[in-house]
């Protein structure tokens, strides 16, 4: 599975970015899409993933209430969207996709089999 992430950019805090993840193979019932995000000097951590199947989404604490994933079943393709973006959240983003999690596994990247390139969040203060 290929997985193309995009949408990152510069913005402002208080502002909003969507970011994309596409993937080249029609994403069966079992997948499971993640993001993560890692900042320069910090490990890689879990943001949010979605559950194919029944649509469930599930996020980190820190952006609870602020980002909001979505699905395009057409374009195999999940999206995320980020208001009220803060500096904090600024990292290279990478999208990530599993046919064989478990939910406890969700926010680990290590147990994700396939890894979109990264793509750049910056937000200024």
């Amino acid at each position: 599975v290929h997985l193309q992430a995009c949408g990152g950019g510069v913005v402002q805090a208080g502002g909003s970015l969507r970011l994309s993840c596409t993937a080249s193979v029609r994403t069966s019932s079992r997948f499971i899409m993640g993001w993560f995000r890692q900042a320069p000097g910090k490990e890689r951590e879990f943001v949010a993933a979605y559950k194919w199947d029944g649509g469930y989404s599930y996020y980190a604490d820190s952006v609870k209430g602020r980002f909001t994933i979505s699905r395009d079943n057409a374009k195999n393709t999940v999206y995320m969207q980020m208001n009220n973006l803060k500096p904090e959240d600024t990292a290279v983003y990478y999208c990530a996709a599993d046919s064989r999690l478990i939910l406890s596994s969700i926010r680990y990247a290590s147990q994700y089999d396939h890894w979109g390139q990264g793509t750049q969040v910056t937000v200024s203060s």
